[in-house]
Parts: structure tokens; C-alpha cells; sequence
């Protein structure tokens, strides 16, 4: 099934048709949706329609299941929220249809986008996790169902899921894509982000869907960013890349770091500088500080909800909960200010370097559905806001898909998209 641009260079050359394409995903839906189990809703085939205009006219969306479509049940991934169906779309949703773009359906989320998770499978492994917490967005992208889907990142929720599931999983700088109508888990830590099966088509996602008015580090604005999508992204060449092994590296999977070893020789043949660099701050100040935050903000979310409704919140929903209550005002202040001085610090430490190369998992997805894998190896550029995207890379031992993670400083957005687009590239010629 053609991805997005590619999607949209057949209609503009008149070999696709619109309503064909859209009908086409409905049909690859119905074949893997009976085991794949992506979408909590969607919208019947029947009901599907294509924009007369726009440049997202034809394009099928899948919107995370915390995000608010109108009229279209969002559940949040919780049974408090089963029935509930918003009566205004979230401003993104507004915006793609706006565009011309198609709901097409909500994708399975972890309960709140925390940690308890929904009944999507990995599409190369049913006996695996997708990942989470945007675990129907990677799988119904890399099942070939949609070609774009929105996600969302409070820790690895993009990234995570998107190298488990093999496409590109892309997480703009926080607050450059718009989070109005999206349910919070932690307001200070969110990000709405996109996954696709191509660099550029992120990258076209953000152009479209980013606030316009968002300041990028280099003073202009979000809405200076234009994509043709006849060309596409112009990769950075030869970038300036550096190598982190941090955090827990001690825990990453031996295939995932020989993965990571191999690409960086890789990139090194084709021109690029690439430097290990430590970064001791990424470990536990970064992931203490998160976490702190992600408590203290999340109990203030959830603590009334969880009381009202004991027997309909997961035991991971009523441990955040009371795991926050002894964070202090004083200690999410302490937290916060850490968050900003860090920021501040490393986008100023790593100006030198064009993106950060590192790992977005331990490794494989997973076995099993109980658990959506761990964040230890995003949390860290999600604390500090940073733009990061993860580039399929390679395959495990299993055939499980692993990948890599670009990262850049705080507002370097466009060319940390560029950089990964020169990875990708590279890593596609040498395969």
C-alpha cells in the first residue's frame, strides 16, 4: 500500500485514485484487524469519504484514542471513558480535516497512554508487544492500513512503538504540534507526534499539522517550514552525529547495540563525523526528575478520577497514583527547574553536532501483551522537549524489526528531519 507522499504524487500524476486508495485501506483493515486489533473504532467503509480539496485530500488518518474526534467515540483506553464521545474535535483533528484528510478510525491506546495496555499485537509477531502507549498508530502504520497516524509521547510513547513495529516514528519539539483536545497525562511532558513509513512523511505531517506559529531554535517559525511533497525532505548530508550509549546500557539488548555499532560504521563510510559522546545527565537526574514530574502532575489528573471510579482504573493506574502522593510541591518545583536548566545546558553542550545517535529500546518487542515495553532510552529527549525520531535500522535474530534514534536540541526540528532523512537514505543503499 503506498505511503503518504507517495500516495499523493499517484493522485497528482493520475495514477492512484482517491477513493480506490481509500477504499483499498478499508479493505487491508478488514483483513488484518480480526488478529491485529489496531483500532478501538472505526469508521465504516460506507461512511468513508473522500475531501474535494486539500493536501490531504485521500489521505486515511489514524488518530490515537485520546485524542478528540467528534462524534467518534474516545475511549482514553479506559473503561471510565467506553461510552464517551466528544462533541468537538481536538485542534489537530480540526486541522486534518480542515486539510482534506480522512479520519478513518481511533487506534488502540494504553490506558491513558500510561502503562496498561491495550489488544494490539505486534504486526510481525503476534506473540509481541506492539509497544506503547500508541500501540494501534504503529501497528495499523506497519500493517500497510494507514499511511499516516497521529501519536503521543509523555515518556517513548512514538518512538517506541515505531521501532518495534518497523516505521518511522517522529516526536517534535515540545509544544510544536498542538496538544488542545488531547487528554493529558502530564502536561509538562506530552507531545503529540506522527508515525509513517518514510522520513518524508513525517516530515510532511509536521509541516501541514505543527503550529505555525511554533519558534524553531534557529528564529523563525514553524510555518516558514514547506515540503514539496514531488521532492520531498533534502537530507543533510555528512552530518556530525554524536554517539550516545546512555542510559542503562548495561540493559540493552546485544543485538540492538551491535545494531547501533554497525549503522554508526556505516554512516562513517558515507561521510559522517560521528563522535562517542557522555552524557551523564540523561540517567537518573533526567529520569528522577521526570519522574517527579510525571507523578506530581498525573496525580493531579487522576487522583479524583481513580477515587470515583475504583473498580473501572488497572492497578498501574492506581499505582501512579498513589506513588505520587508524597511529591512535594517543593520537589516537582525542584523538578521542573532541573527540566529547563538541563534543556538549556545540553541543547548549548551538543550545538556542535548536527543530532544524537542512539537507540529508542533495549532492543526486540517484547514477548507477551502484558507489558508495552520500556522507556528508559526515550524518556530522557521527551523530559528535555528535544525532537527525536526513530529510523528502521535492521532485524533481530526472531525477524522482529529494531531500529535506531536520531535526536536533536530543543527547536532543531527541520534539521534533525533532515538528518535522519541522510540516514535513512544511507541505510536503504547499503541493504
Amino acid at each position: 500500500m503506498p505511503g503518504l507522499l507517495e500516495a499523493l504524487r499517484g493522485f497528482a500524476a493520475g495514477t492512484l485514485d482517491r477513493d480506490a486508495y481509500l477504499r483499498a485501506c478499508a479493505a487491508r483493515a478488514d483483513e488484518c484487524e480480526p488478529w491485529l486489533k489496531a483500532f478501538v473504532t472505526r469508521v465504516p467503509a460506507d461512511d468513508l469519504r473522500v475531501a474535494a480539496q486539500g493536501p490531504l485530500a485521500g489521505i486515511p488518518i489514524g488518530v490515537k484514542d485520546i485524542i478528540a474526534t467528534a462524534g467518534l467515540r474516545t475511549t482514553n483506553g479506559s473503561a471510565i471513558f467506553a461510552d464517551h464521545v466528544p462533541i468537538e474535535d481536538a485542534a489537530i483533528v480540526s486541522t486534518i480535516k480542515r486539510l482534506g484528510g480522512t479520519v478513518f478510525g481511533k487506534t488502540v491506546t494504553t490506558e491513558f497512554a500510561f502503562r496498561h495496555p491495550g489488544a494490539t499485537v505486534n504486526p510481525w509477531n503476534a506473540a509481541h508487544t506492539p509497544g506503547g502507549s500508541s500501540s494501534g498508530s504503529a501497528a495499523a502504520v506497519a500493517a500497510g492500513i494507514v499511511p499516516l497516524a497521529l501519536g503521543t509521547q509523555t515518556m517513548g510513547s512514538i518512538v517506541r512503538p515505531a521501532a518495534y513495529c518497523g516505521v518511522v516514528g517522529f516526536k517534535a519539539s515540545f509544544g510544536a504540534v498542538p496538544r488542545e483536545g488531547v487528554h493529558p497525562l502530564s502536561g509538562s511532558l506530552d507531545h503529540v507526534g506522527f508515525m509513517a513509513r518514510c522520513v518524508d512523511d513525517v516530515a510532511y505531517a509536521l509541516a501541514l499539522l505543527g503550529d505555525p506559529g511554533y519558534a524553531l531554535a534557529d528564529g523563525s517559525d514553524l510555518a516558514s517550514f514547506r515540503l514539496d511533497p514531488r521532492s520531498g525532505l533534502d537530507p543533510l548530508p555528512a552530518p556530525s552525529l554524536a554517539l550516545v550509549c546512555a542510559p542503562d546500557w548495561d540493559r540493552v539488548d546485544a543485538q540492538q547495540k551491535a545494531l547501533l555499532e554497525q549503522v554508526a560504521s556505516t554512516l562513517r563510510r558515507s561521510g559522517a563525523a560521528v563522535e562517542e559522546v557522555v552524557l551523564p545527565e540523561i540517567g537518573p537526574p533526567a529520569l528522577g526528575a521526570l519522574q517527579q514530574i510525571l507523578g506530581y502532575e498525573a496525580l493531579d489528573i487522576y487522583g479524583g478520577l481513580v477515587e470515583r471510579h475504583p473498580d473501572r482504573a488497572s492497578a498501574r493506574l492506581k499505582g501512579l497514583v498513589e506513588g505520587s502522593r508524597d511529591i512535594t510541591p517543593a520537589g516537582y518545583a525542584r523538578a521542573r527547574r532541573a527540566q529547563r536548566e538541563m534543556r538549556a545546558a545540553l541543547s548549548t553542550r551538543l550545538s556542535g553536532y548536527d543530532a544524537i545517535l542512539t537507540v529508542p529500546a533495549s532492543g526486540e518487542a517484547p514477548a507477551g501483551l502484558d507489558d508495552t515495553g520500556d522507556a528508559s532510552w526515550c524518556a530522557p529527549w521527551t523530559f528535555l522537549g528535544f525532537p527525536a525520531v526513530t529510523v528502521p535500522a535492521g532485524r533481530s535474530a526472531r525477524g522482529l524489526p529494531l531500529g535506531v534514534q536520531l535526536v536533536g536540541t530543543f527547536g532543531r526540528d527541520i534539521p534533525t528531519l533532515r538528518v535522519a532523512k541522510w540516514v535513512e537514505t544511507v541505510l536503504g543503499q547499503a541493504s
